[in-house]
């Protein structure tokens, strides 16, 4: 399947595994499983069917039929995709849209007041500007990057969630939902596994999960948080998930997707209030939330604000956080809320 948009695994890296992926100690693989690939990576399912009269194959079809509906409607790669319509709509006048993109849409938004505009789903036009859209990475003069911020903001779209529509004040507005949609992706495997009374499982895509309930040895579910290094992949530390009513695990890091041109590093990472990649030495978030849908949103709306500000906004917040920064040559972590009483390191 085509990615919904190649920008997903770039701009949310890969920074946790499934404990069967990477190695944390000898486990029984005990659990039902399945795999496939989706969004341009893999995704995984480990469920405890404790008799649920329900067949692997029947899950397997309707977790495909879910990825089938994503792509369709938020796919910025894909042409004929819902989104891709509307952004290639150069008119001011409302367009009608999905329930689902409003939703999206409306999620985005929130957390961009939130932020002060830090998190932003119309940077789209910059991802272009910088080759991030299509891994064709350059540095834009100034000039460009002050033409492109003419069409980048949140006060250009309105928002009509009672008509489901949404209107462009500037007809050149681009919308992106890859830092949410994969996490909304994650929340409708949930909803099927638990339409079908499955509450014990581990639904991942591309290391962004969401855990519910205990193993089927009646053990925490375990995930192993990536140590953001680009040139090795290492543990950081270890998450004993001690929950049963179920939480996401969503992770964004700065250090996997980058180029460096003249001697100076660029982060995929961009500021939509300046037009320029992220500067500060925050490497990495990782949040716990009981939404997978706002957790992917707030994995990248910390990591853009950085090691100072993410923080104290993730306190605000109320959310659980752990940050790793860098500290000259030494990797440094920091945590909000109950990260530590949600975890076992």
């Amino acid at each position: 399947m085509k990615a919904l948009n190649r920008l997903l695994p770039l701009l949310v890296p890969l920074l946790l595994a499934l404990s069967g992926l990477l190695p944390t100690g000898c486990q029984q693989p005990v659990e039902t499983v399945l795999s496939g690939d989706t969004q341009g990576t893999t995704w995984h399912l480990k469920m405890v069917l404790d008799g649920v009269p329900v067949e692997p194959a029947r899950l397997q079809a309707e977790v495909e039929a879910l990825f089938r509906r994503i792509d369709a409607s938020f796919s910025t790669w894909r042409e004929d995709s819902e989104l891709s319509r509307f952004n290639q709509a150069e008119t001011t006048e409302p367009q009608p849209v999905s329930a689902d993109l409003i939703h999206l849409t409306n999620l985005a938004r929130q957390i961009h007041d939130r932020t002060g505009g830090c998190y932003d789903p119309t940077v789209q036009p910059l991802s272009e500007l910088w080759g991030f859209a299509r891994d064709e990475q350059r540095v834009p003069a100034p000039a460009e990057i002050q033409a492109t911020l003419a069409h980048v903001g949140m006060d250009k779209l309105e928002i009509d969630p009672a008509g489901n529509r949404l209107r462009k004040r500037d007809p050149l507005l681009k919308l992106s939902l890859d830092s949410i949609a994969q996490g909304y992706t994650i929340a409708g495997m949930a909803r099927i596994l638990e339409g079908h009374g499955i509450h014990n499982y581990l639904a991942e895509i591309g290391g962004e999960m969401k855990v519910k309930g205990r193993k089927a040895n009646g053990a925490p579910w375990r995930v192993a948080v990536e140590k953001p290094t680009p040139m090795s992949r290492e543990v950081q530390r270890i998450l004993e998930l001690r929950q049963t009513q179920g939480i996401a695990v969503m992770t964004s890091g700065t250090y996997r997707n980058y180029f460096e041109a003249d001697g100076q590093t660029y982060s995929h990472i961009l500021d939509p209030r300046t037009g320029m990649p992220v500067t500060h030495r925050l490497l990495s978030t990782t949040i716990l939330h009981p939404d997978p849908t706002l957790a992917d949103a707030w994995s990248t709306a910390l990591l853009c604000l950085g090691e100072s500000e993410g923080p104290r906004v993730a306190e605000a917040e109320g959310l659980e956080v752990l940050f790793i920064y860098r500290e000259g040559d030494q990797l440094k972590e920091a945590m909000t809320g109950g990260f530590a009483t949600q975890t076992s390191p």
